[in-house]
């Protein structure tokens, strides 16, 4: 049953109401758990204390804190925590060096004013990354943010208090507005709306309708994909022979990003066969070619969802935002920077390919945003209506993820 903060206050016990009103300087002359509990409550429901906690954040900790914002579970073992908490870390590479990026110079034993020889500190081990996730679980429950439940079932579970997140979403909401610019509909955009499903149908017709022979690799060959690709609504070419390509499905490393998407959905959803010579449709995608079965929008979206999210942890709440913030015509640079502290690179993509080629370039193909350009040839997005109600209507759970990807090799 979802709780508020001030339900989980009454059931939490003098020590963890301590805790929280020392992090926020509660004085209270009184050693009652009313009083004290009606102190916390006053301060934590400033939106100044909010905003304030926010800019002190680390990067690290708010990308942890947007795993847990927009689900609708409840409950999440201390295991679970802990997994979100590295899983949306960045583990920073040059922290063993001094910003210079070269090693610390070794301490000279014989340096001035030196009568004895000291016996040098052993610099302390930097915590690993488990004992990191703890401290972040450690400082979210002082915060008033993550609470124990109070039963002897739930007394190892963890809960936010629904009203903490409704808060803590619109704090957040109000300091990425700061920085986000809009402009007016631009004279050219793309609205690719139902177009995904349409070449699904396609692309079954084709394999229905035509031998497609596959190579020792389980793939089309190359005048067989560039027949299929033509008949696209959007047009793309073959990946080069060079870079590369894994991580976002089964078929990345081969296929181009938005037909790879397509395919693996295909061959997830059982319309597709990969004999070990040929490519063949199976009854069921012989249904969906024939119009018996409609893909609904929000089917491809979902898998999107789950396949993308292995290499992009916060892929979910990174949508979200997109939906909340993309009402009208945004920037895509403002937001880019908006958004930036969510997001981590992965391999070959930087964060700005992660958020306009995997993230917002796939929401279009998908149907869920328009992608325009100023006369100056500025980019623009803005949330379709389907698209707001698609994503406004799903979020995954942190830990619901396909694994479709092959082993990445040079493709």
């Amino acid at each position: 049953m979802p709780m508020n903060l001030a339900d989980m206050l009454c059931y939490a016990d003098i020590d963890q109401l301590t805790r929280i009103a020392q992090t926020y300087d509660c004085h209270t002359g009184s050693h009652s758990k009313n009083e004290l509990i009606q102190s916390i409550l006053t301060v934590i429901h400033r939106r100044e204390v909010l905003e304030s906690r926010m800019e002190e954040m680390s990067g690290d900790d708010l990308r942890f804190l947007n795993s847990l914002l927009f689900e609708n579970r409840m409950v999440y073992s201390m295991e679970e925590l802990k997994a979100r908490a590295i899983g949306t870390a960045v583990t920073a590479a040059a922290a063993v060096l001094p910003e210079s990026g070269k090693p610390a110079p070794k301490p000279d034993a014989k340096a001035k004013g030196t009568r004895s020889k000291k016996k040098q500190a052993v610099p302390a081990e930097p915590a690993g990354p488990e004992d990191t996730a703890r401290q972040t679980i450690t400082r979210f429950k002082r915060f008033g943010w993550l609470f124990n439940g109070f039963s002897q079932q739930t007394r190892y579970l963890y809960q936010v208090p629904e009203d903490v997140k409704r808060r803590l979403c619109d704090a957040l909401e109000r300091k990425f507005r700061l920085r986000l610019e809009e402009r007016e509909e631009p004279p050219v955009y793309r609205d690719e709306r139902g177009l995904l499903a349409e070449d699904l149908t396609v692309f079954l017709k084709y394999v229905r309708d035509n031998d497609c022979p596959l190579s020792v690799d389980g793939v089309l060959y190359k005048r067989q994909l560039g027949q299929v690709l033509e008949l696209m609504s959007v047009r793309e070419e073959g990946p080069g022979k060079t870079g590369w390509r894994f991580g976002y499905g089964r078929k990345f490393r081969d296929y181009p990003d938005r037909f790879s998407l397509l395919y693996d959905f295909a061959y997830y959803e059982g319309l597709i066969r990969e004999n070990p010579d040929r490519l063949i449709v199976t009854e069921e995608g012989l249904n969906t070619a024939d119009g018996q079965r409609r893909i609904d929008p929000a089917e491809l979206y979902r898998f999107w969802l789950r396949v993308y999210k292995g290499p992009i942890a916060n892929l979910t709440a990174l949508v979200q935002w997109v939906n909340r913030l993309s009402a009208a015509w945004t920037t895509v640079s403002s937001l880019f920077e908006v958004l930036r502290p969510l997001i981590r690179s992965y391999y070959f993509d930087q964060e700005q390919d992660v958020l306009e080629r995997r993230v917002l370039g796939m929401m279009m193909h998908l149907g869920l945003l328009r992608w325009g350009e100023t006369s100056s040839g500025e980019a623009l997005v803005k949330m379709t209506p389907q698209g707001s109600a698609v994503v406004s209507g799903i979020a995954l759970t942190f830990e619901d993820t396909l694994r479709l990807e092959t082993i990445g090799r040079p493709g």
